[in-house]
């Protein structure tokens, strides 16, 4: 386990939402969204950078629709864009070094076992499970593949032609549940009226045409290439996506509803668990130990939890009691968060 400091976001928790309906027919993928399969379909808020408030809006809108069947979670996503290419042809491939749309997806919200998928213009396909996220450990499974994956591209203009009148590239995904379900609670698919913690990423990088060809802008001091812009649904408050607590819910509705959502009360004690694990995580970094009482940590910020907690000198466990009393919420040292049944 990485006992180092972990950086703190610097965000309000408030992660978005989104109301996911179930798909009325079957998907023939073709990249394009302006289709009958995809007319029930809210379009989600149009992504912020990784870091909201702090950053300025992206220049360039990005924005997604989500449905589901008995079958598979179906996700499709539109990128404007005036500049469409993409290099990378062999799966598994970084896909983030091209400009891409990413997918991650945390079905039990623990904040370990969870997804991640990349995706470029060429539909070429990056997808990987994380045992854990990298500041606990990692590590990332490159050579696990979402079974039955079904992706597809539409270009709005030309790929790699910088004469064309490029306008956008959208994108078509259907993952298997029978894939999904591996890292869900009882191993099965989401029921209507629960949710799942799910984010998306666009990676967009800065290039001109430098020989009729699109080229990564490079900077001067560097000789490297400009850092990307990460643009984001639920944004993160910071630069690193693989913080999983702060990414959206996708509640899964039938035909009669949900039509709203609102945060459950369990997930501001779980927030606040994962606050008093950022603590811990960085009394260890400064004093090469987890702290003894809760006070070493707690700061003066108020609270609405009674936290408990557990320690060594190598581990921790801190555990708060759910809002209506009849469970107890715990996180450990490595970030894992779960809940327990309290007898009576």
């Amino acid at each position: 386990m990485n006992r180092s400091g972990v950086p703190v976001p610097r965000i309000v928790y408030n992660p978005k939402h989104y109301i996911c309906r179930r798909a009325k027919e079957a998907l023939t993928l073709d990249g394009r969204l302006d289709k009958p399969f995809w007319a029930a379909a809210e379009w989600t808020d149009d992504f912020v950078d990784i870091e909201g408030e702090l950053r300025p809006l992206p220049a360039k809108r990005t924005r997604v629709k989500m449905l589901w069947d008995d079958d598979c979670f179906y996700v499709g996503a539109e990128l404007t864009e005036d500049q469409i290419w993409a290099t990378l042809q062999e799966r598994d491939s970084v896909i983030f070094h091209d400009n891409d749309f990413e997918i991650f997806i945390d079905p039990d919200g623990d904040t370990h076992q969870y997804y991640e998928f990349e995706i470029n213009a060429l539909n070429t396909v990056w997808d990987l499970l994380l045992v854990k996220p990298y500041r606990d450990g990692g590590p990332a499974v490159n050579g696990w593949d979402i079974g039955g994956l079904r992706t597809a591209v539409h270009i709005d203009g030309a790929l790699n032609e910088p004469s064309a009148d490029n306008r956008m590239w959208s994108v078509e995904v259907a993952m298997p549940w029978s894939a999904l379900r591996e890292c869900a609670a009882q191993t099965r698919p989401p029921a209507a009226g629960e949710f799942w913690r799910v984010n998306f990423s666009r990676v967009q990088w800065q290039a001109d045409v430098r020989g009729g060809q699109y080229q990564k802008v490079i900077e001067p001091r560097t000789g490297k290439p400009y850092p990307e812009d990460n643009w984001v649904w639920s944004p993160m408050g910071l630069v690193n996506m693989h913080y999983p607590e702060l990414w959206g819910y996708v509640v899964f509705a039938d035909d009669d509803g949900p039509e709203t959502f609102e945060l459950p009360a369990d997930e501001t004690i779980k927030w606040e668990l994962r606050q008093l694990y950022y603590a811990a995580r960085n009394y260890y970094a400064d004093h090469g130990r987890f702290p003894e009482d809760m006070r070493q940590m707690m700061g003066d910020e108020p609270r609405t939890i009674e936290p408990l907690l557990e320690s060594t000198s190598g581990l921790f466990q801190i555990s708060a009691a759910s809002a209506d009393g009849g469970a107890i919420y715990c996180i450990r040292e490595d970030g894992k968060l779960w809940k327990e049944s309290i007898d009576r």
